[in-house]
């Protein structure tokens, strides 16, 4: 039996969403609901892997099975390709399993020829829309079959519209369209070399290729990059006969969330114009109507059109993002999708669909992306300060947030200052799909033209960037690289502020404020509390970042990195006293100058914390690093330290290694200048011990050796701690419970967990060592080459970003297992950077870790992430 590559709309059901795409399966859905779609069929995802196999080609079988369901689609319609009285039109629009907005390319019109036009102005009795369709499909099919410039065609528009003296297409006549229609075919043959495409199959077939081929063009492949989304997918092709919404006055078009994608709000959000058809919308070319305009203008269109979402919405149990076209006051729907949101949007979506008993919770903690929450825990404007700020204009509120940064007017000068480290804003007057590096790097995106359903918009609400949009009083010219706003001039490198809440720009770099977290998303983080079974701790070193991190729910700190401490001004001369030492006893005169401040480093945190749990992680950098590398600051350091310049160099030398993260560092360091651990867990038993004689009867300090990859090294370097602590409890003559433990970042710990085990009473997962050990990769260098390997799908995706399950994975699975069998009730965590990543998090829980840690604004992520990995378990 040979494969099926074509479905008609009335096959499929939703459930087909990985064969027909989200839009096919979607279509096919409608269908069956026995809504008003234009009939059509879809080319699925299995063909689009397979043209790749055919070397980008339509092969004989797949020719055939077209032939037959465009012949089925003309008998159904009573309408056939270049009739000359009622010819067939239709449109080639993508469709992926996971939505793409803006990444893939559409067709509309596609039969139109010279024949077939004058077939579309006597069947409706419009010659006017008839070459104004024409002149759309002749632009459509050359920029994205063929691959010729889009600036060509709009030249020519433009020049027609400045010849008429008009601003808007809808003014231009017959006449001036048909000189267009000629005009955009010479265009096309001086291009292209041919005449322009008369055989509406031929114009089909290669537009089916076009969109396989876009499947693979680098701004898809940069979408799917960003959002974890496989190359091996494919994309399904959806041809559906035609409807038209530039037929007059009585015909428009538009996009429709069932629910506001920006808030949430459980009212029709969206926009819509008349005479036009749907790029006009997207592309932001007019300025269109809010939909509630609609119910004026067509109520009976409008009255239906609300009876349909609203089923909709109760069909697939979540807001909709629904595209329709009206023809002379009948409705057409065009798709439905699951509508793309902000988190803030989301969250009040999710638990707004709870209340109304449409969902249950667990449904709801799934609806969420963990990594969309960072749109809700970084900063908004300081009220005082936005005040005091100088205000330029208002544009559409597209994406809600506070961004501040220089102005650049195109995406690869934003990409280069990113690069610089440069806080920028995307000023464009209408963004493209081109445009999406862009939009990544930038702070905010503002442009002058466009609605709440444009590029810009969605895409931005996508990513969680602040956007302004539709900014008309502005004038952006992209060659000068500069805005003009009322009195102001702002050129490229200029900062602006943009408020995405309430479409505000502002003049400068305002300050901002935390986030507060209570509402709706207090309610829904309570759910996850519930739902969740693993701890999330924080990584963090001082109290200010123990604090933000217990504001968004951490249970405790699962990473204190003492290095950190070290680098303060205060304190980074004795630590070079320390390095520099000839002998023991210099060392320790250096480390007692230390003692006091590590001492209140970590009283700080337990202050913070209070009986909450503290990991404690032991110096672990090469000395080297304290040390500095500029002649001029060497030449500083002796003269303060009184030692010839000559010897401090011999000293700094004598202290660089060839690989210094292979070299003297972690436990290393305290087998060969025990004293150093000792001064640190001295401080840490201290402060613990002031803190329990203040009232915290429970607090139980966890000191982690690192970089162990032997028994005997963590057998010797537990053993001098021991020492230090015993001696200090008979000092003070008070007691308080701790526990030792090891960080397993080096592959030999793992493989030899069960007898490391014998000695530690927790291991703690340092996965960007052991990443870095696994791989051989180093990760300060490995930058500069696995974009290559994610790119070239060596591997799918960075390992410093996501575990690497099968290799990495592996070695974590071998160390709990072994920990386990030796001490049944050790304690497993997880505090490299992978402790906020989602899929990692899934993993912990999977192997039965007992919490992950991870920076202060990732803690709420981890949290979602560990209840998803419960639900997605059941």
């Amino acid at each position: 039996m040979t494969n099926k590559y074509v479905y008609n709309f009335n096959e499929g059901k939703k459930e087909m969403k990985s064969l027909l795409g989200g839009k096919g399966a979607n279509l096919a859905e409608m269908t069956n609901l026995d809504l008003p779609v234009p009939p059509g069929f879809t080319i699925t995802t299995e063909a689009c892997n397979r043209f790749y196999e055919e070397n980008e080609k339509i092969w004989v079988e797949l020719h055939e099975e077209i032939k037959k369901h465009l012949q089925d689609l003309e008998q159904r319609l009573g309408k056939s390709f270049s009739d000359e009285d009622n010819p067939l039109l239709v449109s080639v629009r993508s469709g992926a399993v996971t939505s793409m907005p803006g990444m893939m390319d559409t067709i509309l019109n596609l039969g139109l020829n010279d024949i077939s036009v004058k077939g579309l102005a006597k069947s409706t009795g419009n010659e006017r829309f008839a070459y104004d369709s024409y002149r759309r499909f002749i632009q459509m099919f050359s920029d994205v079959a063929m691959e010729i410039p889009k600036v060509r065609f709009d030249n020519l528009l433009d020049d027609m519209k400045e010849k008429k003296n008009t601003e808007l297409d809808t003014d231009l006549t017959k006449e001036d369209l048909k000189k267009l229609v000629e005009q955009y075919k010479e265009v096309y043959s001086e291009e292209i070399g041919e005449e322009f495409p008369q055989d509406p199959v031929k114009q089909l077939e290669l537009a089916i290729e076009a969109v396989f081929k876009s499947w693979n063009n680098p701004r898809a492949r940069v979408y799917r990059k960003i959002n974890n989304i496989s190359h091996k997918l494919g994309t399904a092709v959806n041809v559906q006969s035609m409807v038209f919404g530039n037929m007059g006055e009585t015909s428009g078009t538009g996009v429709a969330f069932t629910r506001n994608p920006a808030t949430g709000e459980n009212k029709l959000f969206g926009e819509y114009l008349i005479n036009a058809q749907g790029e006009d919308v997207v592309a932001g070319i007019r300025t269109p109507q809010e939909i509630s305009h609609l119910e004026v203008s067509m109520p009976d269109v409008f009255e239906e059109f609300k009876n349909i979402t609203r089923k909709l919405e109760e069909h697939y149990k979540d807001m909709q993002d629904i595209e329709f076209t009206i023809e002379n006051k009948k409705l057409y729907m065009l798709q439905t999708r699951t509508g793309k949101r902000t988190a803030q949007a989301a969250i009040n979506i999710a638990v707004d669909l709870v209340k109304e008993e449409v969902i249950e919770k667990e449904e709801a903690v799934l609806r969420i992306e963990p990594n969309t929450l960072n749109q809700l825990l970084h900063p908004t404007f300081e009220q005082k300060a936005l005040e005091n700020a100088k205000s330029l204009s208002k544009g559409l509120a597209a994406s809600p947030g506070a961004a501040s940064g220089r102005i650049y007017f195109n995406a690869h000068d934003v990409v280069e200052a990113k690069a610089r480290g440069e806080m920028c804003i995307l000023v464009r007057q209408e963004t493209s799909p081109e445009d999406i590096e862009g939009m990544v790097s930038a702070e905010g995106i503002l442009t002058s033209r466009g609605g709440m359903t444009s590029h810009a918009a969605v895409v931005a609400r996508g990513m969680g960037k602040c956007c302004v949009a539709g900014c008309s009083e502005i004038r952006v010219s992209e060659e000068k690289k500069e805005i003009r706003v009322k009195d102001f001039v702002l050129k490229e490198g200029d900062y602006i502020s943009l408020d995405g809440s309430t479409g505000n720009v502002y003049k400068g770099n305002i300050n901002k404020v935390q986030p507060k977290l209570s509402g709706n998303f207090g309610e829904f983080m309570e759910w996850v509390d519930e739902i969740r079974t693993m701890s999330v701790r924080t990584n963090a070193d001082t109290p200010k970042d123990a604090n933000q991190a217990l504001e968004f729910g951490a249970e405790g700190i699962g990473l204190c990195r003492t290095e950190h401490m070290f680098f303060d001004e205060k304190r980074i001369p004795s630590v070079r006293k320390m390095i520099l030492s000839t002998t023991e006893e210099e060392r320790k005169n250096a480390l007692a100058e230390l003692l006091p401040f590590q001492r209140e480093d970590f009283l700080g945190l337990y202050k913070v914390m209070k009986e909450k749990p503290v990991t404690v992680r032991l110096l672990d950098p090469p000395l080297h690093e304290f040390l500095p590398t500029k002649k001029e600051d060497i030449e500083s350091l002796a003269k303060a330290m009184n030692i010839d310049y000559e010897n401090l160099m011999d000293r700094i030398e004598e202290l660089g290694e060839v690989n210094p993260m292979l070299g003297h560092r972690g436990c290393r360091l305290a087998v060969t200048y025990p004293e150093i651990y000792k001064m640190q867990v001295r401080a840490i038993i201290e402060a613990a011990i002031e803190i329990k004689q203040n009232g915290f009867e429970n607090i139980k300090p966890e000191i982690m050796i690192p970089l162990v990859g032997h028994i005997e090294e963590l057998k010797y370097v537990k053993g001098q701690i021991i020492e230090e602590i015993e001696t200090v409890f008979k000092e003070k003559e008070i007691e308080v419970d701790y526990m030792i433990g090891t960080m397993i970042e080096i592959p030999r710990a793992a493989i030899t967990a069960d007898e490391i085990a014998t000695e530690a009473e927790f291991f703690s997962f340092g996965t960007n060592d052991l990443t870095q050990m696994g791989f051989g990769f180093s990760r300060d260098d490995a930058g500069k080459f696995l974009d290559e390997y994610v790119n070239k799908e060596i591997l799918e995706r960075d390992p410093f970003q996501a575990i690497d399950r099968k290799g990495v994975g592996k070695l974590m699975e071998i160390a709990v297992q072994g920990g386990k069998s030796t001490r049944e009730n050790i304690k497993l965590g997880i505090c490299g950077e992978h402790g906020g990543e989602p899929s990692s998090v899934e993993f912990c829980y999977e192997l039965g870790l007992q919490y992950v840690s991870c920076s202060p604004f990732r803690v709420p992520i981890a949290k979602l992430a560990a209840a998803q990995a419960v639900v997605k378990n059941i």
